[in-house]
């Protein structure tokens, strides 16, 4: 048999993308006389392996033919050969994400030897494609009929996240690098750190946990995890919850098993693991089904959820998608995306909390939500000040404070962010008012607490220092309100008339007010 030796990888954060590069010796080239055919691509990772079919019409120094991956044809497109060497793409075409998969080789040693390697990723894997019929491929299938689902009642609530859920997630920081130990590390660490005493309570282990289904049907874990209800197990001995990640899709989006065709199966495997936190990320789930499905295709996962009789929060990932916080809440979710996937820089985390989050507090409330994604807080691509306005403006606005950093190692700057309880009680104020920006300049926000105070937040983004001024009429407050510094921890007294302070670069400011009326 020819041989095509490949490797694969995942070409930067969530976008999935498979990078396969191919390496044909040309003794096994002579011998075969042409690439033409059909193969089997083999990819074998450490979680499990993968296959799929690549059909290949070679013609002079040209390839063409299609590849079928995830039931979806995509075509065949650049392709060259160029003495020992070569290349082609296959076109990709997603919703926010249309970069080709690129496949590139040279013929060495006896064999295709193949190394594969996506954008801003270092993991290298290794695939064999084993030749299965040396005939023309025929013309490629025609992409199958997305589904539509009918729309559903709204379902009613469920009774958990009465405030923004906290945790740690281990996606930022981690992505495909999690596995069992450190995810007990990670619970150990927000014990004995205080986070979990501060309301830190939930450990969800996102993408590439996933590993085959047996000849039931049923999800197991990759051997990165060998027994999910022995963690669990540990993580409640700890006083913590436990989530866990999927999809709506045939594959998540670093390419390993969602959940499609399964969504009963896997609800009661997660039970059965004592699972109390679900992200579903609808990622390549419009490969499916028509995006006017997204609700009934979340309901679906809350009825399977809530059938098996375990109280489970449901994040809903869909990047704010379809107006998602219009209807989050009647599909069964505890919050819900409102942007695509942040990144440690300011650039990213000031342009989704300032400018993204605009007139959605109304959707928001105990039990359901916003979410502008996590936090990056000591990731180290923003300065002490910068992090201190992500937590800020976070909690402002009634966000999940989801940290997204390595607990086990966290500089004192660090944990004195995220272990503000001052902050985190405006974050988790009970009556779940999301703020919002009371000036049109943006600088100066407002958010309602309970029993009649205010949280004001001063922001600065400019790139240099600047007085911040506000007015208690600006927002109907009269008479001499009591004011507390939340970041100085310091009672400022009571002031008349509005406050006013000098806010450093790209920082912040934020206070709690008492009215004396």
């Amino acid at each position: 048999m020819d041989r095509v030796v490949l490797s694969r990888g995942y070409v930067g954060g969530r976008a999935a993308v498979r990078v396969i590069i191919l390496f044909l010796h040309a003794s096994s080239l002579a011998s075969a006389g042409s690439l033409s055919g059909e193969w089997k691509v083999r990819v074998q990772h450490p979680d499990g392996a993968t296959e799929f079919p690549c059909h290949l019409l070679e013609d002079k120094n040209q390839i063409t033919g299609y590849a079928i991956y995830d039931g979806m044809p995509w075509p065949i497109i650049h392709g060259r050969i160029a003495g020992h060497r070569i290349s082609f793409d296959i076109a990709r075409k997603l919703a926010g994400d249309d970069r080709p998969i690129s496949l590139r080789g040279a013929w060495t040693g006896d064999r295709l030897a193949l190394s594969f390697q996506k954008l801003n990723d270092t993991n290298i894997y290794k695939a064999i494609a084993t030749r299965v019929s040396s005939s023309t491929p025929g013309p490629m299938p025609k992409t199958p009929e997305r589904i539509r689902l009918a729309q559903v009642p709204p379902l009613s609530d469920n009774g958990l996240a009465r405030t923004p859920p906290m945790g740690w997630n281990s996606w930022n920081l981690f992505a495909d690098k999690i596995e069992d130990r450190t995810v007990r590390q990670i619970a150990d660490a927000l014990v004995a750190s205080g986070m979990a005493k501060a309301g830190y309570v939930y450990v969800n282990i996102d993408d590439t946990w996933e590993g085959e289904r047996d000849a039931t049907g049923a999800i197991h874990p990759n051997r990165k995890f060998p027994d999910m209800k022995a963690l669990a197990d540990y993580v409640h001995s700890r006083g913590l919850r436990l989530g866990i990640y999927s999809s709506p899709a045939r594959r998540t989006c670093a390419g390993y098993e969602g959940s499609f065709g399964h969504e009963e199966q896997d609800a009661r495997t997660y039970a059965e693991w004592g699972i109390d936190y679900l992200k579903y990320d609808w990622c390549s789930a419009d490969r499916v089904y028509e995006p006017e499905s997204m609700r009934p295709v979340y309901a679906k996962m809350a009825l399977a959820l809530r059938a098996t009789g375990r109280p489970v929060v449901l994040s809903l990932c869909q990047y704010g998608l379809q107006n998602v916080e219009a209807w989050g809440a009647a599909a069964g979710g505890n919050l819900w995306r409102t942007t695509g996937d942040i990144s440690d820089t300011w650039a990213s985390m000031s342009h989704i909390g300032f400018d993204l989050q605009s007139g959605l507090g109304r959707h928001a409330g105990p039990g359901h939500w916003n979410d502008p994604d996590m936090l990056e807080i000591g990731n180290g691509g923003m300065n002490e000040t910068e992090y201190r306005t992500h937590m800020t403006l976070w909690c402002m606005l009634a966000a999940p404070l989801i940290s997204g950093n390595d607990v086990r190692k966290m500089s004192a700057s660090t944990r004195e962010i995220l272990l503000n309880k001052e902050a985190i009680a405006v974050d988790q104020d009970p009556l779940g008012r999301q703020g919002h920006a009371a000036n049109q300049s943006g600088e100066v926000w407002v958010r309602e607490l309970a029993g009649g105070n205010y949280a004001v937040a001063l922001f600065n983004r400019a790139a240099k220092n600047r007085r911040i001024s506000v007015k208690w009429t600006d927002f109907g407050i009269s008479g001499k309100p009591q004011v507390r510094d939340l970041w100085k921890h310091r009672d400022l007294g009571p002031l008349a008339g509005g406050y006013s302070a000098e806010v450093p670069a790209h920082g912040s400011v934020m206070v709690r007010l008492k009215p004396d009326n």
